[in-house]
């Protein structure tokens, strides 16, 4: 046979695009000289390896997608595909050499790029890791499992160039599968270098040759090398790596000094070998050994004087990879072949003697031509290019020669046309030669020519026709090599029938060439094959059994012609031997087994192609070509199968009369039918083609996933990836609890999604449709997100995906997965964003405060955001935020009543009143920092306005003229100063948390010019949120140098609240600068405010907190008791506390771990806190080397004693916040309640207060929400004191009656607040009713008010004590109700609020401190605008107790008892445990019934209650269970591990909420709350029976066709109302369409809208194909046999009714399990039984033929009705499973000379398939045969 021609498909001249690129971006000239280099790659290289279907990909894409290039050019590198720049990347010096990688855990690919001392690595996303190298490397190479790096033989740096071609070119192949894992883990690795640092530093990787490195975070690991079972260090210097695979862990080496090429196997080291003698193991331990790799030489050849410049693997004809090295001086390919051994799933190499072969070349190149879609393991079966000496384009499959490829002669006129002049047209085209090939990339390459033009070209356009592309793919992988061989050379061989020998073949064109071929091998049945001319020696042995000696000795032994197997790595022959019965396949001609051979592939292709509804054309165009082989063989069998199938075929091909051995073709239908009725383990693996059974087979993955479905559904048992029922499938990770869980996971797995299931028949989708539907309602919690969509919970689905996002580099991955699953029915499934609330995250880069001044102030309050889609839905139709944001406005001038006619006395009284409304007014920006918390995302584009802080009054009665204060009567900036700090505080904390990383830039810009208080308010805001820590040291000390009192104060607490608990060594240095007692005494002295002092003592106990640092401890404790510095002796007491706060912040919770010094640090803070029992003769030295050498050491004391009334309170706090919740019985002790009258006249009220507070907090457990528990704080003296005031037995005078009462009213005080923090944010409704109570009873002590509290408490208490206490006590009760309602906007409190608002100004009573504690109970109440709520855990108590100190400040700048800046800490405490639900069709927040379960604890059991979102959830620490429960949605159930751990903040990867998100999906037929609140409009039967009824329907056409009448039903009005699926939705509006109302069948129409509302109201879209598909197919037979209108077509929609029968009967044999029941009506189904039998009982006629294909196998003439018998009889033998006519004649030949009776029974044991009607006729068709006979 001779060589054949081919012309190269010219793709267009090639220039690199880089170059144009670097054009574009205006490369500078001086530049231009430069060298540059390129290479081109595959696209897949840069994808996840499942991001693509093998089913839905094809060659013609493969071959048409354009190349990726990575261009560079010094120290730039330009990655681009087609036209288009993907990335750039520059560099800080030359690239030396670049390649694609795997490293890490991920499957993504990096670009690993190596400089001169450094490796970077950039990944898809175009992150970047930059890697110094410790030693000089020379290249980098690929490897399945990481990095080679090839080290330089010395220290030197080498003179290499910048980069080499034959190191860049790195060819597709090697990276288009993802990594293989080699069985250890990077951890490991890790600590094995961490714990011998010194030796793989020292020694190893210092004199390794070869590093490894597996992962960016690790460092390169030093190699071993094995020799002659010997592990040493791998330090061979001389072997220059050439080339490695990135698929398979091979590598080739060249050594100069010894002139030879080697290949070397890279594998784990083997800690076993032998290695004792070799001193490995005196340096290394055997634990490193095992983590180590090491490389095993497998061949080595030589002779070659340079090292070969190209190395590439390909794959011989058999399917074997082959190493193939050019050798440019011997100009010579030489191909190693590769023999591959798989053990225990790890592949092993090694290189078979006397397998190698050379091809001439001169150039060379791996590429996919003849083989497109098969691959050999990980490997895709790749050809081979050469260019022969004589400048020749040939190629190669292995050691086939296949054909000979030239120029287009089109080409040669295209040059004329543009390069030379028409009178050197004729040399230039006789002298136009190849000279070269480059970049090739799966079936195309760069042809070099001699003018030195570059033309991109194709060595095989892809068949235009998929049948003709799947037929060769099939026998690709199911023949034989040899015989694909030979059908290779035919089919690219010369000659008029040569496969696409044309460029422009069509696809009728190509599919009749391949016919035409296989028609060839039909008519010449002994044609034996013959090899190429070109076709070199292979070896000894071949070339002894291709010798005409053999030729004679196998012609005298009768063997024809078959070529021995010289691998043992062929196929065997088992299924060709089993085909023939008794006959030996070397008794068979050479075409006759390759057409049985031929025919199982094709035959395995027409059966997968019967499952696909799209491809019906191409199944009738190979039903022929299997005729015509079939008939060629003799196979009755086959041809009474496909004349089945297809009978009108019957007139073209006629039965055989003989057949010596029939055999039964496979038959997917038949075996999905016996999977259904009698399980997976009664199938026949006969009925399945070999080849969907063969492990990676491509061209029929179509069918073997519908096999494996089937089987994991029916229960078959799982062998690894194989399944018992024979076929290979993927399970995507995920529990599983039943076989539908099981098969939903192998449907992800193998990409088969919503769009592949239609295209299935109706009756082989429907138990994949049954498993889906099973799984809906409660599907495991661990599925990947396109499982979700696949059973249609997109509602899990983005739940899954909001949680997969938070991962680097999963989104873009997981997206399409999804699109993929799901197209083209779930499209309107996107990501919800919400409008204007804290589920968006935008950056705030571009963010810049502005002056209120320059826009509208009075209408900017900083609270305008707040209202939102969440809370309107929230709150509705209510008006309490309106009101809260009219009660927190400091932005306009506030209401002053006046007279009309206003006298000089009048306006006195004006600048009166309005002093208490300023205020009032003052004091509201802490409310609304509280409201507004977290609440805003701005754009980069928006200006954060800071609203203006108004003291200026309105005048109604003067029509709103405006009043301002009287600056000469008081000085209003210094009113306004720390107010504005306050509001400028406020205005930062709206900012979200959660907006990532704060610009320092940002933040630096902003920073005026001269320092002001609002920037030091916003500083202290954004520390709060923790975004400070982006600033830098020197940032942080330029803004103490401003010297700016606010500034320093904000900016310490916010570094302070960023940092918090770090102990971060440079802020901490920062703060004990501002405490002078601290500073060394040569330091010069430095007067500092007491206000200063205070804040640093507080930052530091926020920098250490729970740290237990003894250190910091001793100091804190020594500064408690230290006279302040400062020039403030009235601020002592408030350092004194900022002391104390923070040595309870340190030890927070660790009074009893810190063990030693503990005993007598809380024995001095007894003595501080004036405890009376404490007070003796025992010496308290702290530690006097710490004190002696500070300035300023005077102690608080008055003359010997401690002054604890400045000492008290911070000792009270300390000893409450080290020893919180530790149920120290002792320390509690010591802070005792007074219990006699000395007492109470020692100790003052409000220490009791904070004793009490102290008590509490340190029992923690015992605190519960009653008046008994209030009572029992109370001691007894108190309670009979209280009892008989005013009674005619009081004996106490008036001195002591004050005491008793003021001591009563600071303990009930104290026992609120302890109540308060208790149940912080939890909502307790007990304790809401009772501090409710108290505070409605001190509000009626005060002033009687028509409220009554319903308790009975004492009277008459105001007489006793001042109303100032009283004052102070009332609004405390009530802050502390307000912490436990936080967030909740509860009613009744906020009712309460708003009157004591009112009332302190109408009364003259309003301090400014009273009403800071009103605003901050408002702004707790709506916590974030309702979003937010505190927690209960050590830190948030802590913050609380600090910002609810009880004592309040008299006026805006009083920073005496409590800094004001401490009462923003409650940030600290306040967790985001809302949560809300989103319809995930719809994309809005939506009302839904959640049921909370709540674990048991020491007060009470498991408790469940219900909420409605959106809502507040307990804490993490008590959360069991979340589940969406109601009729309307669809279940979800959050599972949830009860942890003491604060709420996860966002962007937390284990987030179960999503950021306060749950997708939820409503059910089909149910409106939502939001509709319909009390469900009276989801009474969807009712609807839609009455749009079904006929009469309604025909009203419908008549009020389309004419006017609209009124009360006429529009069926797509409807079913939006209850639906968001667009296929239902679709369908609804075509039954409005006019033209389907005027159809005449008035029946179809009626049963659409039947249909309809059974998708609707059961919610099952998908099925609404399946049910107008079965119909329309009874209704086609119907049609056909009372017309007599005959239609050519197939019977395949018969086996697919049976199958929809058998799906019946499993369901209720309770083979399939269900919990929804079946899917489609089991009455319908019956119903299509009883019509298709009907049917087939029409005709009489169809009788007597069915008798004469039964006793002569004859199928019916052609006659004027033969067309429709034959159609009937196809129909008979199908439905009712009739055996073919040669099984029959056998089993009655058995059994008819032993009955004379009837056969039925007998029949019946023998066909237990076959219908009973059909055994009935064959009984009587032989009967009446027998009588004639």
């Amino acid at each position: 046979m001779s060589l054949g021609v081919r012309h190269l498909t010219v793709l267009g001249e090639f220039k690199p695009f880089g170059l144009i690129a670097e054009a574009l971006d205006g490369k500078p000239v001086e530049n231009a000289t430069e060298k540059y280099d390129y290479f081109l790659f595959d696209p897949q290289i840069t994808r996840e390896s499942n991001e693509t279907s093998d089913y839905d990909s094809s060659a013609s894409a493969s071959c048409d997608r354009s190349d990726h290039e990575l261009f560079i050019r010094g120290n730039r590198i330009i990655w681009s595909s087609g036209s288009r720049v993907q990335k750039r990347y520059t560099l800080p010096s030359l690239v030396i050499m670049a390649c694609w990688c795997r490293l890490g855990a991920t499957s993504e690919s990096v670009l690993c790029v190596l400089q001169v001392d450094t490796l970077t690595i950039y990944n898809i996303s175009g992150e970047v890791v930059c890697l110094p190298l410790p030693h000089i490397v020379t290249s980098i190479w690929p490897l399945p499992f990481g990095l080679l790096l090839q080290k330089s033989t010395d220290g030197n740096c080498p003179l290499f160039p910048p980069f080499q071609s034959s190191s860049l070119l790195l060819h597709a192949r090697d990276f288009s599968r993802p990594k293989r894992e080699f069985g250890y883990s990077p951890q490991h690795t890790i600590n094995l270098l961490g714990s011998f640092d010194h030796i793989s530093k020292g020694d190893m990787s210092s004199i390794s040759s070869h590093l490894i490195l597996r992962d960016p975070l690790e460092e390169p690991q030093a190699t071993l090398a094995e020799e002659r079972g010997k592990l040493t260090v791998m330090k061979d210097f001389d072997e220059k790596t050439i080339w490695t695979s990135d698929v398979i862990p091979l590598m080739a080496s060249y050594n100069k000094g010894k002139m030879q090429h080697s290949v070397w196997l890279v594998e784990i080291a083997n800690s076993n070998l032998e290695s004792a003698n070799n001193g490995l193991f005196d340096v290394v331990p055997a634990g490193v050994l095992s983590k180590q790799f090491s490389f095993r030489r497998i061949w080595q050849g030589k002779g070659a004087q340079s090292a070969a410049s190209k190395v590439f693997l390909a794959t011989d004809d058999d399917g074997v990879p082959v190493i193939c090295f050019l050798l440019q001086e011997q100009k010579g390919l030489l191909s190693v072949r590769l023999q591959t051994v798989d053990i225990s799933n790890e592949v092993l190499f090694d290189i078979k003697p006397d397998t190698s072969w050379s091809i001439p070349a001169i150039a060379a190149a791996p590429v996919i031509v003849t083989r497109p879609r098969v691959k050999i393991g990980p490997l895709p079966f790749a050809d081979i290019i050469v260019l022969n000496s004589e400048n020749s384009l040939v190629l190669y499959s292995g050691k086939q020669c296949l054909c000979r490829y030239l120029l287009p002669s089109r080409l040669f006129k295209g040059l004329i046309s543009h390069h030379v002049e028409s009178t050197e047209s004729a040399s230039v085209s006789h002298d136009l030669k190849i000279t070269g090939l480059t970049d090739a990339v799966d079936g195309r390459i760069n042809v070099v020519v001699n003018n030195g033009q570059m033309f991109r070209c194709a060595l095989r356009r892809s068949p235009s026709s998929s049948l003709a592309n799947d037929c060769i793919t099939a026998m690709a992988e199911g023949l034989q090599p040899n015989f694909y061989n030979h059908f290779l050379g035919l089919l690219w061989g010369s000659g008029d029938s040569s496969y696409l020998s044309e460029a422009d073949a069509s696809v009728d064109s190509e599919w009749e060439s391949f016919c035409g071929i296989i028609m060839q091998m039909c008519t010449n049945p002994r044609v034996t094959p013959t090899k190429c001319l070109d076709s070199p020696p292979y070896s000894s042995w071949e070339f002894l059994i291709n010798s005409k000696f053999h030729e004679s000795y196998m012609k005298s032994t009768s063997i024809t012609g078959i070529p021995f197997k010289t691998s043992l790595d062929f196929c065997d022959f088992e299924h060709s031997t089993r085909y023939f019965g008794g006959r030996q396949s070397s008794e068979m001609s050479y075409n006759v087994q390759f057409l049985m051979d031929t025919l199982d592939s094709l035959h395995a292709l027409y059966e997968c192609l019967k499952l696909d509804n799209l491809r019906k054309r191409d199944l009738g165009l190979l039903v022929v070509l299997l005729c015509n082989i079939v008939a060629s063989l003799g196979e009755e069998s086959y041809i009474d199968y496909y004349l089945r199938d297809f009978p009108h075929l019957s007139k073209n091909f006629g039965t055989c009369s003989t057949c010596s051995s029939p055999r039964t073709p496979p038959s997917l239908f038949k075996w999905l039918d016996i999977c259904l009725r009698y399980g997976c383990h009664m199938a026949n693996i006969n009925d399945l083609p070999s080849l969907i059974c063969k492990e990676g087979s491509y061209v029929v993955s179509w069918a073997r996933k519908i096999i494996s479905f089937y089987s994991l559904l029916l229960g078959a048992e799982r062998l690894g990836k194989k399944l018992s029922s024979g076929v290979y499938c993927n399970i995507a990770t995920g529990s599983s609890r039943s076989p539908e869980e099981l098969t939903v996971l192998a449907m992800v797995a193998e990409g088969f999604g919503l769009q592949q299931l239609d295209l299935l028949p109706a009756g082989v989708s429907l138990p994949l449709r049954h498993a889906l539907d099973n799984c809906r309602e409660s599907p495991p919690t661990d599925w990947p997100a396109a499982a979700y969509v696949l059973i249609g919970r997109e509602d899990l689905a983005l739940s899954c995906l909001e949680q997969l996002s938070k991962s680097k580099g999963i989104e873009s991955q997981t997206t399409s997965n999804l699109i993929s699953i799901s197209t083209p029915y779930m499209l309107h499934l996107h990501p919800v964003t919400i409008p204007s609330s804290v589920s968006d995250t935008m950056g705030l880069d571009g963010i810049k405060i502005e002056d209120t001044d320059s826009i509208d102030g009075s209408t900017t309050d900083g609270m305008e955001h707040i209202f939102n889609s969440s809370t309107q839905l929230r709150y509705g139709r209510d008006l309490r935020l309106n009101e809260v944001r009219r009660l927190l406005c400091s932005a306009r001038p506030v209401v002053v009543q006046t007279s009309v006619n206003p006298s000089a006395s009048d306006q006195d009284n004006q600048q009166a009143q309005l002093w208490q409304l300023a205020q009032r007014t003052t004091a509201l920006p802490f409310g609304r920092g509280a409201f507004t918390l977290a609440t805003i995302c701005t754009l980069l584009t928006e200006a954060l306005v800071v609203p203006k802080l108004v003291l200026a009054g309105r005048l109604p009665a003067q029509q709103n003229a405006t009043v301002n204060l009287d600056p000469n009567i008081r000085n209003v900036q210094e009113l306004k100063s720390w107010p504005e700090f306050h509001n400028a505080v406020a205005a930062g904390l709206r900012l979200a948390p959660f907006q990532g990383k704060m610009s320092r830039t940002w933040i630096i810009y902003n920073k005026p010019e001269e320092p002001n208080v609002i920037h030091a308010g916003l500083l202290l805001a954004l520390g709060l949120h923790g975004h400070l820590r982006v600033l830098t040291v020197t940032d942080i000390y330029q803004y103490y140098s401003q010297e700016h009192e606010s500034t320093t104060v904000g900016l310490m607490l916010g570094l302070a609240a960023s940092y918090r608990g770090t102990m971060q060594p440079a802020i901490s240095k920062s703060l004990y600068f501002h405490i002078p007692t601290r500073h060394p005494s040569s330091f010069p002295e430095l007067e500092l405010p007491t206000l200063l002092q205070s804040a640093a003592l507080m930052s530091i106990g926020l920098l250490y907190e729970g740290s237990a640092h003894p250190l910091t401890m001793q100091i804190l404790l020594g500064e408690m008791g230290r006279r302040s510095g400062g020039d403030n002796v009235l601020e002592r007491e408030g350092y004194a506390v900022s002391a104390g706060s923070a040595l309870g912040l340190v030890a927070l919770g660790r009074g009893e771990d810190a063990l030693g010094f503990m005993e007598t640090m809380v024995d001095r803070l007894s003595q501080y806190a004036g405890v009376k029992e404490f007070h003796n003769e025992r010496s308290l030295v702290v530690t006097p080397s710490i004190d002696e050498h500070n300035r300023c050491s005077g102690q608080m004391m008055d003359g010997t004693t401690v002054n604890i009334d400045v000492t008290a309170p911070g000792a009270i706090i300390a000893l409450a916040l080290m020893f919180l919740k530790t149920e120290s019985e002792a320390t509690a002790s010591r802070l005792s309640i007074p219990h006699t009258h000395f007492e109470l006249q020692y100790v003052r009220p409000d220490f009791i207060m904070l004793r009490v507070i102290a008590r509490n907090l340190i029992m923690w457990s015992r605190v519960e929400p009653s008046r008994d528990w209030i009572q029992s704080q109370i001691p007894e003296i108190v309670k009979i004191g209280i009892t008989s005031l005013g009674s005619e037995t009081d004996d106490y005078d008036e001195m002591d009656a004050e005491a008793l009462v003021q001591a009563y009213v600071n303990i009930v005080a104290g026992a609120c607040i302890s109540v308060g923090l208790r149940y912080a944010g939890t909502r307790n409704g007990n304790a809401q009713e009772l501090l409710y109570d108290y505070a409605i009873y001190f509000l009626n002590e005060i002033k009687p008010v028509s409220v009554t509290s319903g308790c009975v408490l004492p009277k008459g208490v105001s007489q006793y004590v001042d109303r100032g206490t009283l004052e102070l006590c009332l609004h405390l009760i009530v802050l502390s109700l307000s912490v436990v309602m936080s967030g909740s906007g509860h009613l009744p409190t906020f009712r309460l609020l708003r009157y004591l608002r009112s009332r302190n100004s109408a009364d003259g009573n309003a301090s400014y401190g009273i009403q800071m504690a009103v605003s901050l109970a408002i702004g707790f109440l709506f916590l974030g605008g309702g979003m937010r709520t505190f927690s209960t855990s050590n830190s948030a108590i802590a913050a609380l107790l600090i910002t609810l100190y009880p004592r309040l400040p008299t006026g805006p700048n009083d920073n005496r008892c409590h800094l004001q800046a401490f009462r923003h800490l409650y940030v600290l405490a306040t967790e985001a445990r809302w949560v809300q639900t989103v319809d995930v069709d719809t994309g809005l927040p939506v009302y839904a019934p959640l049921e909370v379960t709540t674990i048991e604890t020491e007060h009470y059991a498991e408790t469940s209650f219900f909420e409605v979102t959106p809502c507040i959830l307990p804490e993490r620490a008590v959360l069991k269970t979340v589940r969406v429960c109601g009729p309307r949605y669809w279940p979800q159930v959050i599972e949830l591990v009860p942890e003491d751990k604060p709420w996860w903040s966002s962007g937390d990867k284990n987030d179960p909420f999503n950021c306060g998100i749950i997708y939820i999906k409503r059910k089909v037929g149910a409106c939502s709350y939001v509709d319909d609140p009390i469900g009276c409009q989801s009474l969807l039967s009712r609807a839609m029976h009455k749009v079904c009824d006929l009469t309604s329907l025909r009203a419908c056409s008549a009020g389309i066709n004419g006017n609209n009448e009124p009360g006429s039903f529009k069926v797509d009005q409807l079913v939006s109302t209850f639906s968001s699926d667009p296929s239902l939705i679709a369908f609804a509006q075509l039954c409005c369409d006019p033209s389907w109302n005027s159809r005449s069948d008035v029946d179809f129409q009626e049963f659409c809208l039947q249909v309809l509302f059974e998708c609707v109201s059961k919610d099952r879209p998908a099925l609404l194909q399946v049910y107008i598909s079965l119909f329309t197919m009874i209704g086609a037979m119907a049609e056909q046999v009372t017309n007599g209108i005959y239609v050519p077509d197939d019977t395949l929609f018969v086996s697919s009714l049976k199958l929809a029968l058998a799906y019946s009967e499993a369901l209720i044999n309770g083979r399939l399990k269900t919990s929804r029941g079946s899917i489609v009506q089991s009455t319908f189904i019956a119903s299509l039984r009883k019509r298709v039998e009907d049917i087939l009982n029409y005709s009489q006629r169809m009788q007597s033929e069915l008798s004469t294909y039964l006793i002569l196998g004859k199928w019916p003439h052609k006659q004027s009705q033969g067309e429709m018998d034959v159609m009937l009889l196809a129909w008979f033998l199908r439905w009712f499973e009739v055996p073919p006519p040669f099984v029959i004649k056998s089993a009655m030949e058995k059994i008819k000379h032993k009955y004379t009776s009837s056969l039925v029974p007998l029949l019946r044991l023998l066909f237990p398939r076959t219908h009973i009607n059909a055994i009935v006729e064959i009984d009587k068709s032989w009967l009446s045969s027998s009588i004639h006979n």
